[in-house]
């Protein structure tokens, strides 16, 4: 029987976003330990997503969009626009600081905005890695066609293809769009897998589940889709340990999570060139 994991829907800045990880019936997928579904939302002319430069270790982040775009900029001198399809794969490690506001030609206009942000924790002897980023287009994502069933591989390895991205610990996010009365297998079956259905119908074993939902395979080896369906399946190997969460930063410390709340306050982060006037501040 699938675990349905219920989003809580959060206000981030006037940004509605639904959180799906972490929470109490599963803190980590694999190695996600965060999931945001953003929007979707709309903004007048002059209105926008203004996430202020803010810092991360101990994490990567995955950032993937259905519609609308986002003007990524971070310490290490990236300023890059991602479209619909494209993936953001930014590898804190040892401090990163990161904004995600749009460009003048989207804020002049009516617009809208939807998508996925997620956060890979790194393993405890990774955790102190140089920061780096990676920006893939569309194009440049492995992609599968068969049977009225498209699968492109966003990031990490899953049926038979491998991300350009260098991605560790081993994982998958895969981004599925099948016709009705077709079967979508699980990747990696001895693999942890959650599948978050964007839209249509599915059947897993006998239950069955329409419309947006969050679901933690337990035993189930394949996915009956009903009606035309969208969906998003990420895991990997299951941890033994999880790690600890504290604001933006990840670590298996508690003295690491303690020493980066000292170095945001103290500013001690790197700053972005160019988006250096505001900064995010510190909760308590």
């Amino acid at each position: 029987m699938a675990i349905h994991l219920e989003g809580k829907i959060k206000d981030l800045d006037g940004l509605r976003v639904s959180r799906i990880l972490p929470q109490r019936a599963a803190r980590m997928v694999g190695p996600f330990i965060f999931l945001d579904h953003m929007g979707p939302a709309e903004f007048l002319p002059g209105e926008g997503i203004d996430v202020l430069p803010h810092p991360h270790i101990g994490l990567s982040t995955l950032t993937y969009l259905f519609e609308g775009s986002l003007l990524h900029r971070d310490s290490l001198g990236n300023h890059v626009e991602i479209l619909p399809g494209e993936v953001n794969w930014m590898t804190a490690g040892c401090g990163i600081v990161h904004s995600e506001r749009e460009t003048i030609e989207i804020r002049a206009k009516h617009h809208r905005i939807q998508g996925l942000q997620c956060w890979v924790a790194l393993p405890e002897q990774e955790a102190e890695t140089q920061p780096s980023f990676t920006h893939l287009k569309r194009e440049q994502l492995p992609q599968t066609v068969k049977d009225g069933v498209i699968m492109r591989l966003v990031a990490g390895a899953a049926y038979d293809m491998t991300s350009p991205i260098n991605t560790h610990p081993p994982f998958f996010f895969v981004d599925v769009m099948a016709k009705g009365m077709r079967t979508v297998f699980r990747p990696q079956p001895h693999q942890a897998c959650m599948i978050y259905l964007l839209r249509g119908a599915i059947r897993l074993g006998h239950q069955t589940f329409q419309g947006k939902h969050a679901l933690l395979l337990e035993s189930e080896t394949h996915i009956a889709t009903l009606a035309h369906s969208r969906m998003i399946l990420l895991g990997g190997e299951v941890w033994p340990k999880t790690p600890l969460m504290d604001w933006n930063f990840v670590s298996f410390s508690r003295e690491r999570l303690d020493q980066a709340r000292k170095d945001w306050q103290s500013n001690r982060f790197p700053v972005i060139q160019g988006d250096s006037e505001e900064r995010a501040s510190l909760p308590e």
